[in-house]
């Protein structure tokens, strides 16, 4: 496996946290989106698979954590995936624009990284567009509880969504935070 391929990976991994928390906006939903924002805040660690692809089989862990922003709605993201020996640092920044979000992994498209180019929530489920030069695809994170968040990650091939990678995060938590939680 590639650096490359990991950089890659790494920026699809990336995703994971921030899917969980894009939504779309009105007065209502921003409120709403800001919420979701600090409740997905936190230390999110777990294992990956690359599905589909030349890479098929490959596994892969990630520890990501994800801090909503103060005065906005968004979120900034930091972290590591690794692949055995080899780690890859990531970050991302995804803020509310106008009716929208926007948003990067590593430096983005244009770099090495990817554009985040729409996001929906429904329920526990968020819906988020990816771009990279010709790349289109989508990740959906499913939100199990609040510790727990299933993620698929699929490009668009032709006329057809195809699973690339799987991922499945736990929040780490102390005893003070999973004692507030059973509240």
């Amino acid at each position: 496996m590639s650096f490359r391929s990991l950089s890659f990976i790494g920026s699809l991994a990336a995703l994971t946290v921030a899917a969980a928390v894009l939504s779309a906006p009105s007065a209502e939903a921003a409120s709403r989106d800001k919420r979701f924002f600090d409740s997905v805040s936190g230390i999110w660690k777990g294992p990956g698979e690359i599905v589909a692809g030349k890479y098929k089989g490959t596994k892969f862990t990630c520890n990501l954590t994800g801090i909503s922003s103060s005065g906005e709605t968004g979120l900034k993201l930091d972290g590591t995936c690794r692949v055995g020996v080899f780690s890859q640092p990531m970050s991302a920044v995804i803020t509310q624009v106008g009716n929208t979000y926007q948003g990067k992994f590593l430096d983005g498209a244009d770099g090495k990284g990817l554009d985040i180019v729409s996001g929906t929530v429904s329920g526990n489920k968020v819906v988020m567009g990816i771009n990279r030069a010709k790349l289109n695809g989508a990740m959906v994170a499913r939100v199990q509880n609040e510790t727990a968040m299933n993620i698929t990650i699929s490009v668009k091939v032709e006329d057809r969504m195809i699973p690339v990678i799987g991922l499945s995060l736990n929040r780490e938590m102390d005893a003070d935070a999973s004692a507030s939680l059973k509240k």
